[in-house]
């Protein structure tokens, strides 16, 4: 018997087993409908992949789902995340890490995450689920954000919101860019 996947793996692994049947879609058409690998998604089933935010992001839009749902563990009470802990998941694009602090019950729909950002790269985001909505505030650094066609510059302390659900961006543009982002998925 193969070993159990670590947290987060097991998590992502369980989550997406269940939201598949819950849709009722075989491996292949989330595949398919994901624009991933086929064996990716299996990997990724059986808890030994490695998902991008980028890949779980896809995934989650397949199935109709906020990235939440795909990697938040189950609720035991009181939670608490210590500051470089919670389910980290890395960007393939940009050196951009996103931290699940705490995702929405199924009637509130938002989930909220911290996010690390360096200068380089650009993380693009595809659009999420419909009518989806993005609020960012800056806790350190400079970040350059929003939809493709109209990015802001934002620096500690500033907010921005703008539609989730089409593409948009994230760039550090100085180092030890740090920021607090809430997604409402209605």
């Amino acid at each position: 018997m193969p070993p159990e996947p670590a947290a987060p793996l097991a998590t992502i692994a369980a989550a997406l087993r269940r939201e598949r049947d819950r849709v009722g879609i075989s491996l292949t058409e989330l595949a398919r409908r994901a624009g991933v690998a086929k064996s990716t998604l299996s990997q990724l089933e059986s808890g030994t992949g490695n998902p991008s935010v980028e890949t779980l992001w896809a995934l989650g839009v397949a199935l109709g789902v906020p990235f939440s749902r795909l990697v938040e563990p189950a609720d035991d009470g009181i939670r608490v995340i210590r500051a470089g802990d919670g389910p980290r998941v890395r960007s393939e694009q940009a050196d951009f890490t996103g931290t699940l602090l705490s995702a929405g019950a199924a009637h509130l729909r938002r989930d909220i995450y911290l996010i690390d950002l360096e200068p380089g790269a650009v993380r693009a985001a595809e659009g999420h689920t419909p009518r989806s909505v993005e609020h960012v505030v800056v806790a350190a650094g400079r970040l350059r954000v929003g939809p493709k066609e109209g990015t802001v510059d934002l620096g500690p302390g500033d907010y921005a919101t703008f539609p989730g659900d089409a593409p948009h961006a994230y760039e550090a543009l100085v180092p030890g860019t740090f920021a607090v982002l809430v997604m409402e998925h209605p």
